[in-house]
């Protein structure tokens, strides 16, 4: 019986270490940061101790329920009520499997706070209902809302139908970008409520409170775009306010960055444009 039990126990563990590597629907994804890869890892790791364990105590209590039921004869053994040994083992066997799971849990904990030797920062304003993104030290500065096509079709009798509409809800007009293989540094906070950043991809979820300011880190190592949300209730249009995070080539970062100052440096010259034309028209 102990030889089944042990080979049960041995099968669901290599199962579950091939399906460490499956990533589905109904399971975390193993995402594009070192992040979220160790979290993923982590929770497979949780999950087949906790397999393993239930098919111990599981296999245990089923064996004993077929083997030593009153049908077969079994009378139970009044004499015996205690036993120190067996009270010490079941106590000593979690305590120590708790320790062994704690232990890889506060690495990942240490890495996900570890915002040191970071290569660009950005700082992270939630507002109702959008976000605001600064680039510290690269003159770059913007809002971030919900798309035009997705904010006209969840409008009440719009007479669209959303399944016409492409990534909808999961769409804004101006995307946070940044290069690959570099580790960005977030400084959340809040404008008015506390609002959530999250990107299931990256393995981060970050609060932004009014008052404080929140760290966190990403560090996306493959070319792509990415989706999340606000996962913090924080108003009547809470669910309308995604988040957005288009991952391009260094060299691309580059010139969308250098793109972003030179308008941004161009503006002010333009707003002045309508009254120069304005004051030549008085002169005529």
């Amino acid at each position: 019986m102990f030889k089944r039990l042990f080979g049960g126990v041995l099968l669901s563990m290599l199962s579950i270490s091939a399906m460490a590597n499956y990533e589905s629907s109904y399971n975390l994804p193993i995402g594009v940061t070192p992040v979220s890869r160790e979290v993923h890892a982590l929770h497979m790791m949780s999950f087949g101790v906790c397999v393993a364990i239930a098919i111990v105590v599981f296999g245990v209590m089923i064996y004993s329920i077929a083997t030593f039921r009153k049908s077969k004869g079994a009378i139970p053994d009044k004499s015996l009520t205690h036993s120190t040994t067996v009270e010490i083992i079941w106590t000593a066997i979690p305590v120590l499997i708790l320790i062994a799971m704690a232990i890889p849990a506060a690495r990942t904990v240490l890495l996900i706070e570890d915002t040191r030797q970071s290569e660009l920062s950005i700082k992270v304003t939630g507002y109702q209902w959008k976000w605001q993104y600064d680039y510290l030290g690269k003159n770059v500065s913007f809002y971030s809302t919900l798309d035009s096509a997705s904010n006209e079709a969840r409008q009440l009798n719009s007479g669209i139908d959303p399944s016409s509409v492409k990534d909808y809800l999961l769409n804004v007009d101006h995307p946070l970008v940044v290069p690959v293989n570099t580790k960005v540094r977030l400084l959340l906070t809040g404008n008015d409520v506390i609002h959530s950043w999250w990107v299931p991809d990256f393995g981060l979820k970050k609060d932004a409170i009014p008052g404080f300011v929140n760290e966190a880190w990403f560090k996306a190592e493959k070319v792509g775009r990415y989706t999340g949300q606000c996962v913090e209730l924080c108003g009547r249009d809470h669910g309308f306010m995604p988040i957005v995070v288009e991952v391009k080539s260094k060299e691309d970062f580059d010139a969308w960055l250098a793109q972003q100052q030179a308008s941004k440096d161009a503006a002010p010259m333009n707003a002045d444009q309508p009254k120069a034309a304005v004051a030549t028209t008085a002169k005529l």
